[in-house]
């Protein structure tokens, strides 16, 4: 008989050290809750991190983990799982540590369609290295390095993942523990690359930077929640519809009141087209859309590669006969 699992299962004797009021700690229950639900015993789960507030992970999920350096985690995650594809590996980063210095690692693990769980935590900010901006601080941010204010214009992640080649791309936020478990179910379910992008307060270094998601007063007219079949309208009452312009690649927002659902486009979660125009939203009277943006499976990297290069797995003792037999020599 199976275990039930809960998320105390997932739960270290390590003290959780992020800043008080931290989205981490928002996002680190949902992804308790989410391991308990899927099922997989601790054993045969493992969190890779790089370096940032958000590489803590795998000291606070009781898995395996391994703390790695900066922006390599993908590229580690992915040997991971090439050593042991029955392992559910799971990558943890920041905007700065997926987007800067990582960006090669993360772009390359979507294009191959590693079999990999990458949340990327978007803060817009630096924030162990006390609040330097990022590739998704917005223009105009001011910050230790940015005294006068960034001019760069802020990456979008998404569109970055869908530009990369990535199957599955999803968003969510810290604060909404009733969407953002079902997301990461989602990701996991999965096989091959998963890309979340977790909107996350910063309330040190960039507060409210997201509020209006986080709050239930501003979500309802500020983010739409998509869901695959359903028409893409968002509002308290339900009375605004989003229209997809095949010519231009661009949503428009239609205001029709109670004909909003049937004005609506309806979200298809296979049209990259529609994933990237929903991606695109930013700013003005469009919402920021949430949920599961993108998903079309196709095979995945260690599927191809097993296929076309037939291998397996050393056993312990193979693999120190390999290392130490044969053509070794001694320096003295």
């Amino acid at each position: 008989m199976n275990q039930v699992l809960t998320a105390k299962d997932f739960t270290t004797d390590q003290e959780v050290r992020w800043c008080p009021g931290c989205g981490d700690y928002a996002i680190l229950k949902s992804v308790r809750t989410t391991l308990a639900k899927i099922g997989r015993p601790p054993h045969e789960v493992v969190f890779v991190s790089g370096i940032g507030c958000a590489a803590r992970f795998p000291y606070y999920v009781d898995s395996y983990g391994f703390h790695t350096i900066h922006g390599r985690a993908p590229a580690v995650a992915t040997g991971v799982k090439l050593a042991n594809p029955d392992l559910d590996v799971w990558v943890v980063g920041g905007d700065g540590d997926f987007l800067s210095i990582g960006g090669n690692h993360l772009l390359h693990a979507l294009r191959r369609n590693m079999d990999l769980n990458l949340l990327l935590l978007n803060n817009a900010i630096y924030g162990l290295t006390k609040g330097q901006y990022s590739p998704t601080s917005s223009v105009g941010t001011r910050s230790p390095s940015t005294p006068g204010g960034s001019v760069d214009r802020p990456l979008n992640a998404a569109l970055m993942a869908l530009g990369a080649g990535a199957r599955f791309v999803a968003r969510s936020a810290d604060t909404l523990q009733d969407h953002l478990p079902e997301v990461l179910t989602r990701a996991q379910a999965h096989k091959g690359a998963s890309f979340v992008e977790i909107f996350q307060n910063c309330i040190v270094y960039n507060d409210a930077v997201w509020a209006g998601m986080a709050t239930k007063a501003e979500s309802f007219e500020k983010t739409i929640r998509v869901a695959h079949g359903e028409p893409l309208v968002f509002g308290k009452e339900r009375d605004k519809g989003l229209v997809f312009d095949s010519r231009n690649g661009r949503m428009e927002l239609t205001e029709a009141g109670s004909d909003a659902e049937k004005l609506a486009t309806i979200h298809d979660e296979t049209n990259w087209a529609l994933a990237c125009a929903l991606s695109s939203m930013e700013g003005g009277d469009l919402p920021t859309a949430l949920g599961v943006l993108y998903c079309d499976p196709v095979n995945d990297y260690g599927s191809d590669q097993e296929a076309r290069n037939h291998f397996t797995t050393l056993s312990r003792d193979e693999l120190s006969s390999l290392l130490h037999d044969g053509g070794t020599w001694e320096v003295k």
